[in-house]
């Protein structure tokens, strides 16, 4: 056999990167960690899933938006909330998330190397060290590329970061506008439309499909749908977007949106946000043999192989779902795999969360698939308001709902939108990986007052829908 620098060489620091590396570190492997910034935690920590989530968090807590219901829609906890309000908060969560991951990395033992990465051939990596040292070369028996995706930016619009500018900017604007649109209603642009929108931003949501989240259950839409609007966001969807201008007036800098089919849209500042590509531009791949597709994107097998055996990828940078949650499992896998350590993992029953207002989690099948399917089956939901949890928080817009089998009762499916959706669905998650039953539900006792009695009384409305 060679002889190589490490058994197991990273590049990237995300989620996906930072469980590829440490699941190998436990088994006793060498192991080595590159990334190209000169802070850990990819975009995840530093632009993406992290910030967004806290910023969110700030705005309902600065805004009020959560105590509406109770004490009246003037009411919030602060006037005039600038963007440094919101970024306090981000900005300690980040420096704390950081060094959390510093932490597991040197505890187990991984060498985390500052250097921007490309192949030289299958078994070799050329770093250039971002601390202007230099460049040495790096030899490896397997790689795992876990590079993440960055804001797909086409040529022709005038980003600048302030005005037009994509989801990786927004930690960077000065100010918060009046008015703004989101052009692409993908998760990302959803989750920051809505936050926006609960400052009481006007907020023009443009998208080209004719319904939000196709992946999503429909109703889980339908009520996301209303509550946007409640929230005096315009949702402009079947549009395209023809060009964007900036322009200077008396009343500051703003831009114009022209629509193909002919309407323009007039606002303070413009979030552009139409989907993320791989980050695999300076890797090289074609001295590794590999090759990425239009969007920059990796294709691997179920172990997480790509095309050639000893290189892997995992996260963002292989495309769908892109979620840190499941990159973390794709990470850890891969290198379980790499290593010949038996393991398994059910991607069918991979969670979902969707940090919007509300917020949107499900695990298992919707409705649309089960017709297509041609599965038998029957829903129970549990509105909010009706639980009293619901009331004391004042959520009363929040819905469990619960899809199962006519004939066997098996739970098929759990879809929630409301208050704590992407903590709840765990319950759910646990019952259809052991194949439970919606009687599970029924006979069980939830802690009262709970939002988790949900599943309770969607369990019991379910199957009173069997005997009508």
């Amino acid at each position: 056999m060679p002889s190589y620098d490490y058994d197991w060489l990273v590049i990237g620091s995300g989620p996906a990167g930072q469980r590829a590396a440490i699941q190998a570190a436990k088994l006793r492997k060498r192991t080595a960690l590159v990334e190209r910034k000169a802070v850990v935690g990819g975009v995840c920590i530093n632009t993406g899933t992290i910030p967004s989530k806290t910023l969110r968090e700030a705005v309902l807590y600065l805004s009020g938006y959560r105590q509406r219901e109770i004490y009246g829609e003037s009411y919030t906890v602060k006037q005039n909330i600038t963007i440094g309000d919101l970024l306090f908060r981000t900005e300690h969560v980040i420096r704390h998330e950081i060094e959390v991951i510093r932490h597991q990395l040197n505890r187990n033992g991984v060498d985390l190397i500052n250097a921007e990465a490309s192949f030289v051939d299958p078994h070799t990596l050329l770093l250039k060290l971002v601390d202007c040292t230099g460049q040495r070369r790096v030899t490896a028996a397997n790689f795992v590329i876990a590079t993440g995706s960055t804001p797909t930016q086409p040529t022709g619009i005038p980003f600048d970061a302030q005005t037009i500018f994509v989801s990786d900017e927004i930690l960077g604007l000065k100010s918060l506008p009046r008015t703004m649109a989101v052009i692409g209603a993908g998760v990302v642009g959803c989750e920051y439309a809505s936050i926006f929108a609960a400052l009481g931003i006007r907020v023009t949501l443009v998208e080209r499909g004719h319904r939000l989240l196709p992946f999503v259950d429909s109703e889980i839409i339908e009520t996301l749908d209303y509550h946007l609007r409640e929230n005096y966001m315009t949702l402009r969807l079947g549009e395209t977007v023809s060009g964007l201008e900036v322009h200077d007036n008396d009343n500051g800098r703003h831009v114009k949106i022209n629509l193909a089919s002919g309407k323009q849209i007039i606002v303070e500042k413009a979030l552009y946000s139409i989907g993320r590509s791989g980050a695999t531009q300076s890797l090289n791949l074609d001295a590794a043999g590999l090759a990425a597709d239009e969007r920059g994107r990796l294709k691997v097998n179920e172990n997480y192989q790509t095309s050639v055996p000893h290189i892997y990828a995992a996260g963002d940078v292989i495309g769908f779902p892109s979620l840190a949650s499941t990159s973390m499992e794709q990470g850890r896998l891969a290198a379980c795999h790499a290593f010949g350590v038996p393991t398994s993992s059910a991607p069918a029953l991979f969670p979902y969360g969707i940090y919007t207002i509300p917020e949107i989690s499900y695990v298992g099948r919707n409705e649309e698939e089960l017709t297509q399917q041609n599965v038998p089956y029957e829903v129970g939901k549990a509105p909010y308001r009706e639980i009293a949890r619901g009331q004391i928080i004042g959520d009363v817009v929040g819905m469990l709902k619960l899809i199962f089998h006519r004939e066997t009762r098996e739970l098929l499916g759990v879809h929630i939108i409301g208050e704590s959706a992407s903590e709840l669905v765990h319950i759910g998650q646990a019952v259809l990986a052991f194949g439970g039953k919606i009687d599970y539900f029924v006979n069980n006792v939830f802690n009262y007052p709970t939002l988790a009695e949900c599943y309770k009384n969607a369990a019991l409305d379910g199957i009173n829908r069997l005997a009508c």
